[in-house]
């Protein structure tokens, strides 16, 4: 039977000795080689963190991961799960992995590109044309052959979470084009390619943590953010967000990564044990994924007040341009990766 491990903001504060504990755990949660070898029957647990609370979509996908991984290893392995940032933000958890102190991390593709160039292609804006075009993207061989790559990193991609379309949400002010971010404080994530995206289009860039959006936006230290109609229930931020302008700028996906550390002491079995349980579950998440879209914008509408407008997409693309032609000029990998979306698109 798997743990739980998750606590509400300001219930459970995580000290420097919890995460020394998981470290001392040989990096891959509970039992060292030694002793499985002793023991071969031995559980081996497998910790896992991510940023988000029971009212997300990939919190649901992670509890099935869990239950999958300990079903395909007729419990020979175990996953505990982290949730609700109570081990760090983003970054901070994929370091813990790099570094063999986790196991796995459930962070966005935002964060990967920090630790392998070639996810930057996710960050740049306008790069799918549709979510059909992006889902079928990401069934390919070259995904396949990025989530190898970030083993030069010491990590290795699992599978994906469909995170939709990010758009542009402010708390009053309607974003019909480009010309309506200006002088805007946005809060976007801590990557290069999303800040540079927001500079463009005008708005004023505002890294900050997922977790500190909502009283950012409610105490006026940003005027807006952007993410999927999703934030706007699972996260409340349609409380004091009112304005949803469907953009659609980037489809940013949520990456489940492992320590390649980890990988490489599991037998062979339970690989494709993780490997299938980690498909699978990427499959029933974007069912769910879609479902809960309109959930959430009715819920938004009807019980926020939040508005939706749908701008003409155009003026925003053309504004982004030079920046993918930027980004291909400075990088065969991430060139190599957008001619392939765009071979999709002509077939």
């Amino acid at each position: 039977m798997k743990k739980w491990k998750w606590a509400r903001a300001g219930t459970i504060a995580v000290t420097s000795s919890a995460l020394l504990t998981l470290a001392g755990c040989g990096g891959s949660g509970s039992t060292s080689s030694e002793s499985t070898e002793a023991n071969a029957e031995e559980t081996q647990t497998l910790t896992l963190a991510h940023i988000h609370n029971d009212a997300s979509p990939v919190y649901q996908s992670l509890e099935d991961f869990a239950d999958k991984v300990e079903e395909k290893t007729d419990g020979s392995v175990e996953v505990d799960i982290y949730a609700e940032g109570v081990l760090g933000g983003e970054t901070k958890v994929m370091e813990l992995v790099q570094n063999g102190v986790i196991d796995f991390a459930k962070v966005n593709g935002g964060v990967v590109e920090s630790f392998d160039e070639q996810f930057s292609v996710f960050s740049l804006p306008y790069i799918f044309s549709s979510n059909e075009q992006f889902r079928s993207f990401m069934e390919t061989d070259t995904i396949d052959n990025m989530y190898n790559d970030l083993s030069e990193a010491q990590l290795r991609g699992i599978t994906y979470y469909d995170a939709g379309a990010r758009s542009f949400y402010t708390r009053d002010t309607k974003v019909e084009s480009p010309e309506d971010l200006q002088g805007l404080k946005i809060r976007t994530m801590t990557n290069v390619t999303s800040i540079e995206t927001m500079e463009m289009l005008g708005a004023s860039p505002t890294p900050l943590a997922a977790t500190e959006v909502y009283t950012s936006l409610q105490q006026g230290v940003i005027d807006g953010a952007e993410s999927s109609p999703i934030a706007l229930t699972d996260a409340n931020h349609g409380e004091v967000a009112k304005q949803f302008s469907f953009d659609e700028h980037t489809r940013i996906p949520d990456f489940l990564i492992m320590s390649d550390n980890t990988w490489q002491e599991l037998s062979e079995e339970e690989r494709t044990a993780i490997q299938e349980a980690g498909e699978e579950t990427t499959e029933t998440h974007n069912e769910r994924w879609d479902e809960m879209i309109e959930e959430s914008m009715q819920q938004a509408e009807e019980e926020m007040g939040v508005e939706f407008s749908y701008p003409d997409q155009e003026p925003f693309r053309e504004k982004v341009e030079p920046l993918i032609e930027e980004r291909r000029s400075e990088s065969p990998d991430v060139d190599n990766v957008i001619s392939e979306i765009e071979a999709m698109e002509e077939e």
